[in-house]
């Protein structure tokens, strides 16, 4: 090899551990919740469908206010004869202006319009609310899923530390067991069993870094980094069990603080506007008018002067549906339909919600009890593992019964992980259901 193929490769070596070292990250929980904050696509739509509705509302909140229009024009006319009064002794003619220029200034303001314009901005600027609420929503979704799965991440991660140790001591019984079989004190079937012990727990342990890789990538997917990352779980779970308040204060601070619940009363509110914007259609409407023309020449002036000449006028326009085939009886009723189905649907809602607020307050409560139990399970089944392998060694116990006692500790200290991040989830969970926002 040249020294230049040396270089070369050495400088790609050099180039593929940096690559390596960019996708080594280290996460807490609120630094994933902030990436995925950052990153999430789903949320900034939801942002935008949000500046949209603003938008919207100030568009349709214009209505209310003055119009000012400027138009102008030229005219090139055909010339044409001139007209002359023939009067006795002095005859009066009009000039033929052949070159038209005109410029109005029009003034437009509602005065009164049956509440129409007033409802309709009001119903746009709460579906304006309503979409600020479901960008929190949104957010809320997505700060559950991230925990969902950062916490999913972590308890594969465990299962695969226990899967490891499970190998260590198993395979430490492996060499046991293959020293009593050659002073004569175990059979070539315990040996066996041993390694069909062995085999299995080696299994187990592929399955474990498979999960791993897997929730990692969908970790990674949800809070917008590279898939290769290698994200170290840098949280840990809390030991300690939370006391929540009881169930009828978290149902009721579920209804005042959920984003969900927010906006489905803003869009009631704007249904409500729509009604009173339908009804508007059963009145008149009425409008103050003002136009300025500067115009050569100016058609108001007589005789016609090839000369610019400014004019105005003021005035007040009364509009009035006499009939118009009974659409505003059907706008009226469809607005008067879906304000009742809003109602519906926000009732329902609350249903939902009370029904979701239980169910995840019963599931703390019962994650909680989990943990205890399996605290104690571990504490049970480690001492039953020292003591049956003592046993063992001094030829008092039999194979089967350590290989049992093996199962049984790593059994409970799977069960332990899987309590303590049910609770975590169960929290974060009930956390969302009552829209604290953390």
């Amino acid at each position: 090899m040249t020294l230049n193929n040396l270089k070369e490769l050495l400088v790609v070596a050099c180039a593929g551990s940096t690559i390596l070292l960019a996708q080594e990250k280290s996460l807490t929980i609120e630094e994933a919740i902030s990436l995925g904050i950052a990153n999430s696509k789903s949320l900034h739509s939801s942002l935008m469908k949000a500046e949209y509705a603003d938008a919207k509302a100030g568009e349709i909140s214009a209505a209310l206010y003055p119009t000012l229009k400027l138009q102008a024009s030229y005219l090139k006319l055909s010339d044409v004869p001139e007209f002359i009064i023939p009067l006795p002794g002095s005859p009066v003619s009009f000039p033929v202006v052949l070159n038209n220029y005109h410029a109005r200034l029009s003034l437009q303001q509602p005065l009164f319009t049956g509440w129409k314009l007033q409802g309709a901005a009001n119903g746009a600027e709460f579906q304006a609310h309503a979409a600020r609420s479901d960008v929190a929503k949104d957010k809320a979704e997505l700060i559950y899923n991230v925990k969902l799965a950062y916490w999913g991440l972590y308890r594969v991660r465990e299962f695969k530390l226990q899967a490891d140790e499970n190998v260590s001591l198993v395979a430490a019984h492996v060499e046991d067991i293959e020293n009593l079989r050659n002073q004569g004190m175990a059979t070539n079937n315990e040996v066996l069993k041993v390694k069909v012990q062995l085999s299995n727990a080696k299994i187990l342990q592929s399955d474990a870094q498979n999960s791993v890789q897997l929730a990692m990538i969908s970790l990674n997917s949800l809070i917008g980094i590279p898939l290769a990352t290698n994200v170290t779980i840098s949280s840990s779970l809390s030991p300690l069990v939370n006391e929540f308040p009881h169930l009828d204060r978290l149902v009721q601070a579920a209804f005042l603080q959920r984003p969900d619940v927010q906006g489905m009363e803003w869009r009631v509110r704007a249904s409500d506007a729509t009604v009173v914007s339908a009804r508007g259609g059963w009145l008149p409407q009425l409008f103050l008018t003002s136009n300025y023309y500067y115009a050569r020449p100016n058609q108001r002036i007589f005789p016609a002067k090839d000369e610019f000449r400014d004019t105005w006028d003021v005035g007040l326009s009364l509009q009035f549906d006499l009939w118009n085939n009974l659409t505003t009886f059907h706008q009226t009723s469809a607005a008067e339909a879906q304000f009742r189905q809003t109602n519906d649907a926000l009732a329902s809602l609350k249903d939902g919600i009370t029904l979701e607020v239980t169910q995840s307050y019963l599931s703390v409560r019962q994650t909680g009890e989990k943990i205890k139990l399996a605290e104690l399970g571990v504490e049970q089944a480690g001492e039953n593992y020292r003591a049956t392998q003592e046993k063992f060694k001094l030829g008092l116990t039999t194979n089967s019964e350590l290989l049992d006692a093996e199962v049984m500790l790593l059994q409970s200290k799977l069960q332990l992980t899987q309590a303590q991040v049910d609770y975590e989830l169960a929290q974060a969970k009930l956390i969302k259901a009552i829209g604290d926002g953390k």
